[in-house]
């Protein structure tokens, strides 16, 4: 865990500003986000189906995810805008919803945890969308890091996740 007290994204005069990071070295990075999407038990059902009125919500949602990671520089202001080497979105029915996980890949001089967790996010609104007309309980929540490796500080995994 980091120490500083400093936020990266500011300047001396406490104005946003993209981080430079044109002197550091390009290494070998990965980064893994989770995400959760509750649904209704009968959603669930017309989801494993097929049986959405707008069609194949999953794997349309799996490819959502992996379009937006490959555009989180354009989403997030200060976010480099990187070329990924690899980015893989799984989305997994449990009993109370959907699990979401995305693992991005890069060697670059940033790392890619933006890119993993916007894919989480777009996959889980792309299911909401998908899912709106029959669902109006869904909640999305539990977006989170679970691993990033690669870079300055190395290797992160969060306690209690399995990797």
């Amino acid at each position: 865990m980091s120490t500083s007290n400093q936020l990266s994204h500011l300047n001396a005069a406490g104005q946003a500003t993209m981080v430079d990071v044109g002197a550091k070295a390009v290494t070998s990075r990965e980064a893994v986000a989770r995400g959760f999407i509750a649904l209704q038990k009968a959603t669930l059902q017309l989801l494993q189906q097929n049986a959405l009125p707008k069609g194949q919500a999953i794997e349309t949602a799996r490819l959502a995810g992996i379009m937006a990671a490959k555009r989180t520089g354009e989403l997030i202001p200060l976010c480099h805008p990187l070329g990924l080497d690899f980015i893989d979105v799984q989305i997994t029915p449990q009993e109370s919803g959907l699990a979401i996980e995305a693992t991005a890949r890069c060697h670059g001089q940033t790392g890619v945890e933006m890119e993993a967790l916007t894919a989480v996010s777009v996959a889980a609104l792309t299911l909401y969308d998908m899912c709106k007309a029959v669902d109006k309980m869904m909640v999305i929540g539990e977006m989170r890091l679970v691993k990033k490796s690669g870079g300055h500080s190395g290797e992160f995994v969060r306690p209690g996740e399995k990797v």
